[in-house]
């Protein structure tokens, strides 16, 4: 069976976390990828760290199944490869700087290719006060009001991966899709524009709306929740465990199945859920007297048995060495420039077809093949700096 996006092309000039992101996700579902890339260092993702067997973290993570061709945009000849290669595509996409893809002609490519999809991915979108802004993640995230909800009453904190980054990432993603379909049935290619800033905003869902309707915004809780209780981490012999009461028949069944309390059950501080809201304390150190009983395991063993919605509190190491990972089967082997690594298969699953969990390319590692293929003299631009070719991959 073919992969939903097997037969189409994507041209990408990118970097960092979030248009990586959305062409890996194209990647895995089948689509070709051309990552383009400085010849002097390429994607600035290579090097934020050499975790993985010499070679970045975010870059193994954001990068299989691509191919990378190295040539200097700084160039009439670089500009004319990557169009070359536009002409033979179905999406370009870019996240330079605002107004650099109009300075090196790539900007309006559509003029003489209709059917293609282009996508713009910036950080705050063109125009207004803040398009020329610096746009990292973690600028991002607190441009957004995320920070100011995420972390303890005490101290607002970014959250602990680039959510700013992937959330523009999968709006490009579902974009291209939905751009690639309407193609399908009207001919017709689009220019579309994903502003990381409007993407982290629409992320903050029901805080925008308690805060216009509401007149406050949702306080920072820690592991709590503002409208849910109990909904923390609660204490046990050797440890603690993460409880989330979403409704009255669940504190009803935490209680007496699981707690050996059935008089907290119809206690009238507790009896709804804005009564425990609004009881916090009282009712957090009930659940807390108790849990502290048993051990992490046994506990953990009484809620699932009972139906009550909690969690383990996992470290890194153990989410690698899941079992529920394990049990599904969801890591697979890809080739590094150093390495052969585990990658974990994308969250989607066809029943009919595995996602492509290709390697993770060199620097410009398939320069000389896509500048053949673009009908340009690789070997004139190679010897002249204007583009770079890797050795070929060994742990393919």
């Amino acid at each position: 069976m073919n992969r939903p996006l097997d037969g189409f092309t994507v041209v990408a000039v990118e970097q960092a976390v979030a248009a990586p992101l959305a062409t890996r996700n194209l990647a895995d579902l089948g689509a070709r990828v051309i990552k383009v890339e400085r010849t002097d260092g390429g994607d600035f993702a290579r090097g934020y760290d050499h975790a993985v067997h010499g070679t970045g973290a975010h870059f193994v993570w954001l990068n299989r199944g691509k191919e990378s061709i190295a040539v200097d945009l700084k160039t009439p000849e670089g500009c004319d490869v990557v169009r070359r290669l536009v002409a033979r595509a179905d999406v370009f996409l870019q996240n330079l700087a605002p107004g650099a893809a109009d300075r090196l002609g790539l900007g309006d490519l559509r003029a003489g290719q209709p059917e293609l999809v282009t996508v713009n991915l910036s950080g705050f979108g063109a125009g207004g006060p803040m398009e020329q802004r610096k746009a990292y993640d973690m600028l991002i995230q607190a441009e957004a009001g995320l920070i100011s909800i995420t972390g303890t009453p005490q101290s607002p904190a970014k959250t602990g991966i680039p959510t700013a980054d992937i959330a523009a990432g999968m709006y490009c993603s579902q974009a291209v899709l939905a751009a690639l379909l309407r193609r399908c049935r009207t001919g017709a290619g689009a220019t579309i524009e994903v502003s990381m800033f409007e993407a982290t905003v629409e992320w903050m869902g029901y805080a925008l709306y308690t805060q216009m309707y509401a007149g406050t915004q949702p306080a920072r809780m820690g592991l709590s929740h503002s409208s849910i209780a109990p909904y923390d981490a609660f204490p046990t012999r050797d440890g603690q465990v993460l409880i989330g009461v979403q409704n009255d028949a669940g504190w009803r069944a935490l209680v007496t199945a699981v707690l050996d309390a059935p008089e907290l059950a119809d206690d009238p501080r507790f009896a709804t859920n804005v009564q425990r809201v609004r009881n916090r304390a009282e009712c957090d150190a009930a659940v807390a007297a108790r849990t502290s009983r048993w051990t992490t395991p046994e506990l953990d063993a009484r809620l699932a048995a009972a139906g009550v919605p909690a969690a383990q509190l996992k470290e890194i190491d153990q989410v690698v060495d899941h079992p529920q990972l394990r049990a599904r089967d969801r890591w697979r082997a890809v080739g590094t420039e150093h390495a052969q690594v585990n990658a974990l298969l994308p969250p989607v699953t066809f029943a009919d077809v595995e996602a492509r969990m290709g390697d993770v390319p060199a620097l410009g590692q398939h320069t000389r093949a896509l500048l053949d293929e673009a009908g340009v003299d690789a070997d004139d631009l190679i010897a002249r700096g204007i583009a770079a070719q890797a050795p070929p991959n060994r742990h393919s």
